[in-house]
C-alpha cells in the first residue's frame, strides 16, 4: 500500500465539528443504558462533598470513564478522547479528564466496594437479555486468578517489590465465567497490595464469584477451577457452601507424593491431544501424556476432622525431557516423569475432568486482554482510585462482550481488542435534520453487517 499522491498533493487540517471518531460507542452505550448502568450507580454509590456531586452526577462519571475505556483509553488522561468534534451531539454529560481523575481519587474501601455491587449486577442484566453465556443453564465454569501488574511511582499506595525482583507490583485478583459455548467474563475483581500472599482474601472472593455466577443465569453445575496457590480448605469450604464444585491444582506436597507414587503402573490412561499445547513448567510442546486417579484422596489431614474433605485426586503425568531417562535393574531405560495432580469432586469421566480442567487457562486470555487495555496502567497514586478503575475496567469488558454476542458467531468469541477495532473504533459524520441525528459511516466498512445488526437491536424494542 502506498500513498496515492505525492506527499505535496496532500494536506490535513483539524476542525470539523461533525466527525466522530468512534461511532460504535453510539450502540455500545446505548446498551449500558438498556442494562440499567446509570440507574445501578445512582442506586449503589454514594459519594458525599460537593465536588462529587449526587448520584446523577456519579452516574455521568462511571459512564464517561466507561465509555473512555470502551474507545480504548488506559489512562485517565486518554478519557480526552471522548471530547472531540460532535461528540457533544450525540452524548450529553461527557466528563473532562480532570473530573474524573477528582472523582476516582474520592473513593475509599466502602465506595470501592458500592462499585462491586454495581459490576456484579450489571453482569446479570446483559447475561439475562443477550447470549452471553450460553448453556449457563447446564454448566459453568468459575476460575479464579492472581495476576502482578508492574507499577513506576514511588508513591503509589499498596505497590510493592513483590515476586520479582526490584519490580514494583499491585496484585489484582480475578474470577471469570465461561461456559463450554463461550469466551469468558468477568465475575469479580479486586485490588490487592503487591506483597498480598496469592491466597489472601480468596475464600471470601470464590464465595462472592459464585454467587456472582447464579446471579448471571448459571443455574446448573458450575465448577470452581484454580491452580494450586489456592489449594487450600477455605476454598473447598467455600465452593461447598456454595453447592458447587471445585477443579483445584494441588501441587506436589508430601502427602500428594505419596499418593501418586502408590498409583499402580497399569492404571495410567495414555491420551493424545489433537493439538499439542504447551507445558506449563517448561513452555515446550507436548502432544501426549498419560492419566490416572485415585478415586479416594482425604486432603487437608493436618487440619480438624470438620476441614478434611475427601474426593478424587486426578493425576497427570508428562515425560521430562530435561532428565535423562533411569537405567532399571536388567538394564531397561525408565523414563522420568513430571506429574500435575489436581483435586476435583467434580462427576464428569477421568479423561473428560482432565481436559476440563486445563481449560482453566481461559483466564489468561482475560489477563492478557486486560494488559492490553485499561490495565496498561493503573493511573492513579491512590489505591482505593486503582481499585476503583479495575472494576470499571471489568464493567467495560463486559459490555464490548455483551455487544459482540449481539453481533456475529465471529466477534461472540473475539478478543476485546477486536470488537473496539471492529465495532467501536468507526469514523462516522453526523448530519441534523427534523430533529434526527444520522451518522454516516465508511462506504464498504467490513465489518458493516454486524456493526449495523448490533445498532438495530440496542434502538429496538426491549426484547
Amino acid at each position: 500500500m502506498q500513498v496515492s499522491h505525492t506527499s505535496a498533493a496532500v494536506s490535513a487540517a483539524f476542525g470539523d465539528p461533525n466527525l466522530i471518531a468512534h461511532a460504535g460507542l453510539v450502540p455500545v452505550m446505548r446498551l449500558a443504558e438498556r442494562c440499567g448502568l446509570s440507574r445501578l450507580v445512582t442506586e449503589k454509590v454514594k459519594l458525599t462533598g460537593a465536588k462529587n456531586g449526587a448520584g446523577a452526577a456519579t452516574a455521568a462519571k462511571v459512564t464517561s470513564i466507561v465509555g473512555g475505556m470502551t474507545a480504548g483509553a488506559d489512562s485517565i488522561d486518554d478519557l480526552a478522547m471522548l471530547r472531540h468534534g460532535a461528540m457533544p451531539a450525540v452524548f450529553g454529560g461527557i466528563r473532562a479528564p480532570s473530573t474524573s481523575g477528582t472523582f476516582l481519587r474520592a473513593f475509599t474501601h466502602g465506595h470501592a466496594l458500592q462499585l462491586h455491587a454495581v459490576h456484579r449486577r450489571f453482569l446479570a442484566e446483559p447475561a439475562a437479555h443477550t447470549p452471553l453465556l450460553p448453556g449457563s443453564e447446564a454448566m459453568a465454569f468459575i476460575d479464579v486468578d492472581s495476576t502482578h501488574k508492574r507499577v513506576y511511582g514511588r508513591a503509589k499506595q499498596g505497590a510493592e517489590y513483590g515476586r520479582f525482583k526490584g519490580i514494583r507490583i499491585l496484585h489484582p485478583l480475578l474470577a471469570t465465567i465461561c461456559t463450554p459455548q463461550s469466551r469468558p467474563v468477568i465475575a469479580a475483581v479486586r485490588m490487592r497490595r503487591g506483597k498480598a500472599a496469592d491466597s489472601r482474601g480468596v475464600p471470601k472472593f470464590v464465595s462472592e464469584a459464585l454467587a456472582t455466577a447464579r446471579e448471571a443465569g448459571c443455574t446448573g453445575t458450575r465448577i470452581l477451577r484454580a491452580d494450586s496457590q489456592f489449594y487450600n480448605a477455605g476454598v473447598i469450604a467455600a465452593c461447598r457452601r456454595a453447592g458447587a464444585h471445585f477443579s483445584v491444582t494441588t501441587g506436589m506436597n508430601p502427602s500428594i507424593k505419596r499418593a501418586v507414587h502408590s498409583i499402580p503402573h497399569d492404571a495410567w490412561q495414555q491420551i493424545s491431544y489433537p493439538t499439542a499445547v504447551p507445558d506449563s513448567e517448561t513452555g515446550e510442546l507436548i502432544s501426549d501424556a498419560e492419566v490416572a486417579e485415585i478415586p479416594q484422596y482425604t486432603a487437608f489431614t493436618g487440619r480438624k476432622k470438620a476441614d478434611r474433605v475427601t474426593a478424587r485426586l486426578i493425576v497427570r503425568r508428562i515425560r521430562d525431557l530435561a532428565k535423562p531417562a533411569v537405567v532399571g535393574e536388567q538394564g531397561k531405560l525408565f523414563p522420568v516423569w513430571r506429574y500435575h495432580p489436581f483435586f476435583t469432586d467434580q462427576p464428569a469421566p477421568t479423561l473428560q475432568a482432565e481436559r476440563e480442567h486445563r481449560h482453566h487457562a481461559v483466564i489468561e486470555q482475560v489477563i492478557a486482554d486486560s494488559k492490553a487495555g485499561a490495565l496498561a496502567h493503573l493511573p492513579s497514586g491512590q489505591f482505593h482510585a486503582n481499585a476503583a478503575w479495575l472494576t470499571l475496567w471489568a464493567m467495560t469488558s463486559n459490555l464490548l462482550r455483551a455487544a459482540g454476542c449481539l453481533t456475529s458467531a465471529f466477534h461472540t468469541k473475539a478478543t476485546t481488542a477486536t470488537l473496539r477495532a471492529h465495532l467501536v473504533q468507526v469514523p462516522a459524520r453526523i448530519a441534523r435534520s427534523a430533529r434526527r441525528i444520522t451518522l454516516h459511516l465508511p462506504h464498504n466498512w467490513p465489518w458493516r453487517q454486524a456493526w449495523t445488526h448490533l445498532f438495530d437491536t440496542v434502538h429496538g424494542p426491549p426484547g
